[in-house]
């Protein structure tokens, strides 16, 4: 998988040296996310990604389904993918292509996990917390698990923050059974 990762980064870290020659990154990225989200779709992946159907037909096919969502460099991307028999990789690509973008931006990716559903101020209070302990600023993806309990899980790449009840609970019994309490 590790080849596969690779093929990907170097195509996004192309295509974003390209928008930024050129001043298009945020239309690239618009784009390649469009292309991604269409290109996962298992239908359109089995059609582009037959190799018993010609290149020619399946560019053509490539042309009339993404040609309506992105401009002519994205499409050329897409059509140097198909050729390269990486057009699986197109997903993958945008979401590099995505991180890339938020790096140039100073932007950190931060998950929040909470037992129910967030607020808007709520969630603008984690985010407002997480962007003064990282010192930049942050995205943040909510999502909910009723396993939790209770409270909030932040991860911001590596670094964990329990402030769940279940993760309290976990830290109480740990105490409890090594005597520290």
């Amino acid at each position: 998988m590790a080849v596969r990762d690779t093929a990907a980064r170097r195509y996004a870290e192309a295509a974003f040296e390209v928008a930024l020659r050129d001043g298009t990154v945020e239309s690239w990225r618009a784009e390649l996310d469009a292309a991604g989200a269409i290109a996962s779709d298992e239908r359109v992946a089995r059609m582009l990604g037959n190799p018993a159907v010609p290149l020619e037909t399946r560019t053509e096919m490539a042309d009339s389904i993404f040609g309506k969502v992105v401009g002519r460099p994205v499409l050329n991307l897409i059509g140097l993918m198909l050729r390269r028999s990486r057009i699986d990789q197109l997903p993958r690509v945008a979401a590099e292509f995505r991180r890339l973008d938020n790096a140039r931006q100073g932007i950190t990716l931060a998950t929040a996990t909470s037992a129910a559903p967030l607020s808007p101020d709520e969630i603008q209070a984690v985010t407002g917390r997480m962007e003064q302990i990282t010192g930049g600023r942050v995205e943040l993806d909510v999502q909910v698990d009723p396993s939790l309990l209770g409270g909030l899980v932040v991860r911001v790449g590596d670094r964990l923050i329990d402030g769940s009840v279940r993760g309290r609970l976990e830290r109480l019994r740990n105490q409890l059974v090594s005597g520290a309490l």
